[in-house]
């Protein structure tokens, strides 16, 4: 661990010492994806190695197969906002979040006292007292696991697991925005993965609803020129949204992708591109406004705004917008029909051959 990590947990736990008994609550960003889950799960660990009652907690819901199979695999206690009483809390900490996102359940009057998050600084993040953000790491997971190093604990099987997966999942293994830290703590932690424990996680048995979405999505796809999107109805849970859109961006001669998909009341977003220089998050705050809520980094984003009473319509818009912002013609967007040698796409009927 060099010298400068070391530096930092130590000023961690000075800053700790300085806050005073208390418990913290420690918290993810809503619907949390791999990288939330093991960063909540290893910075609760590290305020408990320094003494403190500490308890990691997630809004919304985990519904994404893989990452309900790595909570219980991995045996990873996190308790949901809905159960726990704001009072009986005297600091807060976010993770792979900032304050005032609108994409985390802690309220904006709050100031949390601690901060760990790889995506670009936002403005309220800057009256935060401990922050380490770092735009240029893959992961959250990765500088929370080098906390974790840096205090001589034992990092146990299932926390290795989980860090390892985090750092693996948002990087896309090694292939989006990853760093020289992302993969020396990947390295480092390997040898105490359980390689069962990982490829049950990966792997995790499918419920039918998982291709229902699929089927849909596929049905609803439109395009133009290196743009592909899908518009999706109601979602069973809003992490399907960022998983459709992972995909889309797989299809052949695209390069940007967007999902949208209805839960509740909000139309949530996530776009995609394998542009190693874009700027998705600042793409996706244009496209949502001043109507919701967005951010990201380079090559990935997300967002949200509230459904009104013809989502559909909105979600069109919302394609279109960013189309302009991509500066393509939105009147371009046509359906993509797939055949069984490639598919068609628009009312002209043109076939793309498969390759």
């Amino acid at each position: 661990m060099s010298p400068t990590q070391e530096a930092r947990f130590e000023r961690l736990r000075d800053f700790v010492a300085e806050r005073g008994r208390g418990r913290w609550l420690v918290l993810t960003h809503d619907n949390p994806d791999p990288d939330a889950l093991a960063s909540a799960v290893v910075l609760t660990r590290v305020l408990r190695a320094l003494h403190q009652r500490a308890t990691p907690a997630y809004g919304g819901i985990i519904g994404r197969a893989e990452n309900r199979e790595m909570v219980r695999t991995l045996q990873l206690k996190l308790s949901h906002v809905r159960h726990i009483s704001w009072r009986g809390y005297q600091h807060f900490a976010l993770v792979d979040t900032q304050p005032r996102t609108g994409n985390n359940q802690l309220p904006d009057e709050v100031v949390p006292e601690i901060v760990f998050d790889h995506h670009p600084r936002r403005v309220a993040t800057k009256a935060v007292p401990f922050q380490d953000i770092r735009p240029r790491y893959g992961a959250t997971a990765t500088l929370a696991a080098e906390y974790l190093l840096a205090s001589g604990r034992r990092v146990t099987h299932h926390e290795a697991t989980a860090l390892v997966y985090a750092i693996r999942t948002e990087t896309r293994d090694f292939s989006r925005e990853a760093s020289g830290p992302d993969r020396r703590v990947h390295d480092q932690l390997l040898p105490k993965v359980r390689q069962s424990d990982l490829a049950r996680i990966q792997y995790p048995r499918l419920p039918l609803s998982y291709f229902a979405t699929l089927h849909q999505a596929l049905e609803r796809l439109e395009g133009a020129d290196n743009l592909i999107l899908s518009h999706l109805g109601e979602v069973a849970q809003p992490d399907i949204v960022p998983e459709i859109a992972d995909l889309l961006l797989r299809l052949q001669g695209k390069t940007w992708s967007l999902c949208t998909g209805i839960y509740r009341d909000r139309i949530y977003l996530s776009v995609r591109t394998s542009n190693t220089r874009a700027d998705a998050g600042r793409l996706m705050r244009r496209v949502v406004g001043h109507k919701g809520r967005g951010g990201g980094h380079g090559m990935t984003a997300g967002g949200w705004i509230e459904s009104a009473s013809e989502p559909a319509a909105q979600q069109r818009r919302l394609g279109e917008r960013l189309a302009r912002a991509l500066r393509k013609d939105p009147q371009r967007l046509a359906p993509i029909h797939l055949t069984p040698h490639g598919w068609t796409r628009g009312a002209d009927g043109d076939a793309e051959p498969s390759r």
